[in-house]
């Protein structure tokens, strides 16, 4: 047998025990991902190596931190300002320029795409540098609610540059998981008001 033989049944050898490993565990990473999965998803997902699977198991995690997340600060601005006689349409008032562009810009990329709309609400289509923005317009109405305006400011930039990574599918580091359990912690402190 010549060096080319041998390589080629050592590649071989290789194939056929990834393949003896992935039979015994055929979904590592994957079956952690939801149950409800219809079978043409689970049949991708048995398709991509256990790394990426595992990684994309580690990421949902953060990912479902930032949904929550951002929904709720969202919740927050628009239930504030439509109880605080800004009513229901308040937006067209209350939202800074800054807000209503980004809105715009991304409605229209969606429109334009044939995509279904995500939200009747404005507040959907903004990331936190944005909704950070209608906070500080309207600080009057969030100073009883948040604790300070300045480490508002902070959490919400810090949220923003962290979203980065999460929503466009990369992976954080350490150091920035870290950093995002702080920030959280953070805004939950922010929460609790003036002292």
């Amino acid at each position: 047998m010549d060096q080319v033989d041998a390589i080629e049944l050592f590649l071989l050898k290789c194939a056929s025990i990834k393949l003896a490993v992935d039979d015994v565990n055929p979904n590592r990473g994957a079956s952690r991902l939801a149950a409800n999965e219809d079978a043409s998803v689970k049949a991708s997902v048995s398709q991509f190596s256990a790394e990426v699977r595992d990684n994309a198991v580690m990421m949902a995690e953060h990912y479902k931190l930032f949904y929550m997340l951002e929904n709720d600060i969202r919740r927050l601005i628009d239930d504030t300002l439509t109880e605080h006689n800004r009513g229901p349409d308040w937006w067209d008032s209350y939202a800074p320029e800054s807000a209503k562009i980004e809105y715009r810009g991304n409605l229209q990329r969606e429109q334009e795409a044939g995509f279904t709309p995500r939200s009747d609400n404005p507040l959907d289509y903004l990331t936190f540098g944005q909704l950070g923005d209608i906070i500080r317009g309207n600080y009057a109405l969030f100073g009883g609610i948040l604790s300070n305006q300045k480490a508002m400011g902070r959490v919400m930039f810090s949220l923003n540059n962290l979203r980065g990574p999460i929503a466009h599918c990369g992976l954080l580091a350490e150091d920035e998981i870290d950093r995002l359990r702080l920030t959280v912690k953070d805004w939950f402190r922010l929460l609790e008001g003036p002292k």
